[in-house]
C-alpha cells in the first residue's frame, strides 16, 4: 500500500509539472508576440502551480509584472513586482529593470514616498540611467507640481465612453479623435496586446463648450444646426466614477442606467459624434492625427497597412508608420507614406509647425536616446528632409510620444522620461527657431496626474484645450477632458536668495529678509535664510519687489525685482552680498539664554528634548537635553540675536527668536498628533472669506512650518461666533477654511497635507450662545481659525 501511494504521489507531480511547463510555454509564447492580455492569464495559472522551481518562478513574475506593466494595470504591477522583488535575497542583474518597473507603478498609483525609496535602490545599481536620482529628487517634494492646480479648470466630455477615446486635434469647429470603438454590428477585431478592439477616426463637429469656441483649423465651419448643451453633472455622481480634487462639472455625461444611454456607453455609440474619413479608417489602428493650417491635408499614424498590404519586421511584428492624405471634393484621397518610414521600426503621433513647413513625430528607430524619442522633418522643394532628433533636452531613456506644436511655436510631448507625477506626463518646451530648445517644463496638476497624461491641443496663451487621460477607473481606459485656464499661467515664480558675505564670499545663514511688493497693501513677509545662506520662495508673477537683507554686524542690503515679463516658469537665483562692519574690540559679557519646554495642550514639561540654539551673529549653534522639568539654559554673548528651535520624534514647534536678558525666561511649546493650535490674528471682512493681507503675514508663517516639517498633514479648521443662522455659519467658515488651504497650496503646499473645516458656531470657547448677550470681545473670542495637527512624523 505505501509504494502505491508513493508511485500516486510521483504520477501527481509528475502530471503538474508538465502541466506547469505547459502554461508557461503557452504564456511565452503569448508574451513574445505582445499578446499581453492573453500572457497574463496563463502566467497567473502558472504561478498557482506548486512544482516551478525559485528561478523559473521569479522568471514567471517579471513577465507577469511587464504585462501588466504593458496593459496600463499599475495596481497588479505593484502586486507583482512587490513579491518579485521580495523574493530577492540581493539584487540580481536581470531584475534590476524591475527596480524601475516598480518605482514606476507605485508612482502611478500615488505611493511617491515608496516610490522614491525604489528609485532610489535602481539608482544604486544603474547609476548610468539620471531617471533613479531624477524622480527620487522629485519625489522628495512632489507638491512643486501642485502650485498651478488651482488655476485650471477641467470638465469631462460628453463623447466619452467605457471604451478608449484620446489624442483630439482640432478640425474645422470639431474635434477628431481616436477611439476603439466601433458602431452598429460592425466587425470588431481585436488587438491582442490587451484584447481592445482596434483604433478608428472619430469626428464631434461640434467642439462648443459652455458658450464658448475653441480655436478651429481646416477652412470653413460645416452646416448644421447647432447642439444643445446638455445637463451639466459632478464627477462622482455614477458608481464607477470617483471625483478628484481638480476635476470639475460633466459635460452631457450620461449614467447609462437605463435604455438608450446604457447601449451609448457600452458600445460606444457616443451622440454627436461619426467616424471621420472612410477611406482613412482600415481595419487596423488609425491616429492620432494632424492637419494642415487650411485642413486640406491630413497626416495620421496607422499600422504597416495600405492598399490592402499588410507588412511585418523581420522580427514578424507589424510596425506603425505615417501617411498623408490629401481632401478632394469633401473625400479624403489615397493615403501616401511618408519618405522616412520603415518596416523595421514604429514612426508615428505627427505634429504639424503654424506654418505647415516642420512636422514632428515620435519614433523608435534606431540611434535614440530611449524607448521612443521625438523627431522633426523639414519639408522644402516639395519634400521632406531626412529626420533629426531633437536631442537629450527632449528625449530621455524612456519614452517621449504624442507631440503638439501651438500657435506660437513651441512644443507639448508626453514623456515617462523626464521626472513627474507618474507614469505619462504633459511637458511644455520653448523652441527657438522651429527646432532649438529654450526649456522644458512639467505643466503640473491638474493637466498632469498620477496617471497617463498625453494628447493636449492648446493656443499659444494656454486659456482652453482639451487633454486625454486615463486618470478615472483606476486607469483603464483614456478619455478626453476640455480645460479652461482660470487664473496666471504660472502661479508663481520660484526664486532662490543666497546671501553672503561680499569679502569673504562665505555664505551668511539666519540672514532677515524683508520682501514688500509693490502696489500691495501691507504686502510684506519677512523670512530668513539656511545654514547655507539660502532661501527659497515663491512670488507672485507680473508683479515688482523690493528685497533687503540685513544680519547683525553687516551693512542692510536694499534692491529691487521684478517678475514681469518672464515666458516661463522656471527657477530663478538672486544673489546679495553684504557688506561687514567693524565689530567692538572689547570681549562683551557672558549673558543667559533660559527656558522650558512644554507641550502643547497640557503645557506639562517634557524630559529628553533636543534643545538648539543658533547664534544669528556667526552662525555657530550650541545644544543640550532637557532634563526632567524641561528646562535648557545657555551662555552666550550680549550682542547677538538667536534662534532656539526644539527637536523630539513626532514633535514639532515653531522655535523662537530670541535677545539674552537679564531674567529672561523663553517657554517653547511642542506639539503632537491630535493638537490643536490657534492661528493668532487670522481676520475676515464681515461675511468674507478672502485672506486679507494682514491675515497673510501670520499664513506666511503656517507656510514656513509646513516646509519645516514636509511630512506633517493638518485640518484647517474655522469657526464662527454665534450671530447669525447655524447654517450660514457652517458655510461660512468652510469657505474661509477652504480659502486658507487654497492660500497654503498657493505658496507650495501639496493639497494631500491639508484638508479643510468648517465648524460654524457648533464650538465655541464660551457661554456666548444664541439668546446669550455677550460683549464684542466674547464674540471674537470664537471667531478663531486653528489647525489641528492629523500627522506628524
Amino acid at each position: 500500500m505505501r509504494c502505491f501511494y508513493l508511485l500516486c504521489c510521483l504520477v501527481v507531480f509528475l502530471t503538474g509539472s508538465a502541466m506547469a511547463q505547459t502554461l508557461l510555454k503557452q504564456a511565452d509564447r503569448q508574451f513574445d508576440v505582445l499578446a499581453f492580455g492573453n500572457a497574463i492569464g496563463l502566467y497567473e495559472q502558472a504561478l498557482n502551480h506548486v512544482n516551478l522551481s525559485e528561478e523559473e518562478r521569479l522568471a514567471t513574475l517579471s513577465k507577469l509584472g511587464y504585462s501588466y506593466r504593458q496593459i496600463r494595470d499599475t495596481q497588479n504591477a505593484e502586486r507583482v513586482y512587490r513579491t518579485l522583488l521580495g523574493s530577492l535575497k540581493q539584487p540580481k542583474n536581470d531584475y534590476i529593470p524591475c527596480y524601475l518597473y516598480f518605482a514606476q507603478a507605485l508612482a502611478s498609483n500615488g505611493k511617491y514616498k515608496e516610490s522614491q525609496e525604489v528609485y532610489g535602490i535602481y539608482s544604486k545599481y544603474q547609476s548610468d540611467d539620471p531617471r533613479g536620482k531624477q524622480f527620487s529628487k522629485l519625489y522628495n517634494d512632489v507638491s512643486i507640481l501642485s502650485r498651478n492646480a488651482g488655476n485650471y479648470k477641467i470638465e469631462f466630455l460628453e463623447i466619452n465612453t467605457k471604451k478608449a477615446e484620446f489624442s483630439p486635434m482640432y478640425y474645422k469647429e470639431g474635434l477628431v479623435f481616436v477611439a476603439n470603438k466601433r458602431p452598429g454590428k460592425a466587425l470588431k477585431r481585436v488587438f491582442s496586446w490587451d484584447n481592445s478592439t482596434f483604433l478608428d477616426l472619430y469626428y464631434m463637429p461640434d467642439a462648443t463648450v459652455m458658450g464658448e469656441t475653441v480655436a478651429s483649423l481646416g477652412g470653413a465651419p460645416e452646416n448644421r444646426k447647432k447642439k444643445r448643451t446638455r445637463h451639466l453633472r459632478t464627477l462622482g455622481e455614477d458608481e464607477y466614477t470617483e471625483p478628484t480634487a481638480n476635476d470639475s462639472r460633466t459635460l452631457g455625461f450620461n449614467n447609462g442606467t437605463t435604455g438608450q444611454n446604457q447601449r451609448n456607453l457600452e458600445e460606444g455609440a457616443s451622440l454627436n459624434t461619426r467616424s471621420f474619413g472612410q477611406t482613412l479608417n482600415t481595419k487596423y489602428h488609425e491616429g492620432p492625427v494632424a492637419f494642415t493650417k487650411d485642413g486640406a491635408k491630413v497626416f495620421f499614424t496607422r499600422n504597416n497597412y495600405n492598399n490592402g498590404k499588410y507588412r511585418q519586421s523581420s522580427d514578424g511584428i507589424n510596425k506603425l508608420k505615417l501617411y498623408v492624405a490629401e481632401g478632394q471634393k469633401g473625400v479624403w484621397g489615397d493615403a501616401k507614406e511618408l519618405p522616412f518610414n520603415s518596416d523595421e521600426y514604429s514612426t508615428g503621433h505627427p505634429a504639424l509647425s503654424p506654418n505647415d513647413k516642420l512636422l514632428f513625430f515620435a519614433s523608435d528607430r534606431p540611434g535614440g536616446f530611449g524607448g521612443t524619442d521625438l523627431y522633426v522633418s523639414g519639408f522644402a522643394d516639395g519634400k521632406w528632409s531626412e529626420p533629426v532628433n531633437l536631442g537629450k533636452d527632449i528625449n530621455t531613456r524612456g519614452n517621449e510620444l504624442f507631440p503638439f506644436v501651438d500657435d506660437r511655436g513651441n512644443l507639448y510631448f508626453s514623456s515617462d522620461g523626464h521626472p513627474g507625477l507618474g507614469d505619462l506626463d504633459i511637458f511644455y518646451a520653448q523652441l527657438m527657431d522651429g527646432t532649438r530648445v529654450k526649456s522644458v517644463q512639467n505643466i503640473g496638476e491638474p493637466l498632469n496626474s498620477s496617471k497617463d497624461d498625453f494628447g493636449i491641443v492648446t493656443d499659444g496663451a494656454r486659456m482652453l484645450g482639451f487633454i486625454s487621460s486615463n486618470r478615472l477607473n483606476g486607469g483603464t481606459d483614456d478619455d478626453i477632458y476640455r480645460f479652461r485656464r482660470e487664473g496666471a499661467l504660472y502661479a508663481c515664480r520660484e526664486l532662490t536668495i543666497n546671501v553672503f558675505d561680499s569679502q569673504t564670499k562665505q555664505p551668511i545663514g539666519n540672514a532677515l529678509l524683508d520682501i514688500d511688493q509693490k502696489d500691495f497693501l501691507d504686502g510684506k513677509r519677512q523670512t530668513q535664510t539656511d545654514g547655507e545662506g539660502n532661501i527659497r520662495i515663491c512670488l507672485d508673477p507680473e508683479s515688482d519687489f523690493r528685497i533687503s537683507a540685513s544680519m547683525n554686524g553687516y551693512q542692510t542690503n536694499r534692491l529691487g525685482f521684478s517678475t514681469k515679463g518672464l515666458s516661463d516658469d522656471q527657477p530663478l537665483r538672486l544673489e546679495i552680498p553684504l557688506n561687514g562692519v567693524e565689530l567692538l574690540t572689547t570681549k562683551p559679557l557672558k549673558s543667559k539664554i533660559r527656558g522650558r519646554v512644554l507641550t502643547h495642550s497640557e503645557r506639562q514639561p517634557i524630559d529628553g528634548v533636543e534643545v538648539v540654539l543658533r547664534n544669528l551673529c556667526d552662525s555657530t549653534v550650541l545644544e543640550m537635553i532637557t532634563g526632567p522639568d524641561g528646562s535648557y539654559e545657555f551662555s552666550v554673548d550680549p550682542g547677538c540675536e538667536y534662534i532656539v528651535e526644539a527637536l523630539k520624534d513626532c514633535m514639532g514647534t515653531t522655535g523662537a527668536r530670541v535677545s539674552p536678558a537679564a531674567d529672561a525666561s523663553t517657554e517653547l511649546t511642542m506639539f503632537r498628533e491630535g493638537d490643536i493650535i490657534e492661528i493668532d490674528n487670522i481676520y475676515y471682512d464681515l461675511d468674507k472669506w478672502n485672506i486679507r493681507p494682514d491675515a497673510a503675514i501670520e499664513m506666511d508663517k503656517l507656510v514656513v512650518l509646513m516646509k519645516k516639517y514636509p511630512t506633517m498633514r493638518i485640518e484647517m479648521r474655522s469657526h464662527t461666533d454665534s450671530r447669525g443662522s447655524a447654517l450660514y455659519n457652517k458655510i461660512l467658515s468652510t469657505k474661509r477654511a477652504e480659502a486658507a488651504v487654497a492660500y497654503l497650496r498657493k505658496n507650495g503646499i501639496s493639497a494631500r497635507r491639508m484638508k479643510a473645516g468648517g465648524y460654524g458656531e457648533s464650538i465655541l470657547l464660551n457661554a456666548c450662545r444664541d439668546g446669550v448677550r455677550c460683549t464684542e470681545a466674547e464674540h471674537q473670542r470664537n471667531r478663531r481659525t486653528e489647525i489641528k495637527i492629523l500627522q506628524i512624523e
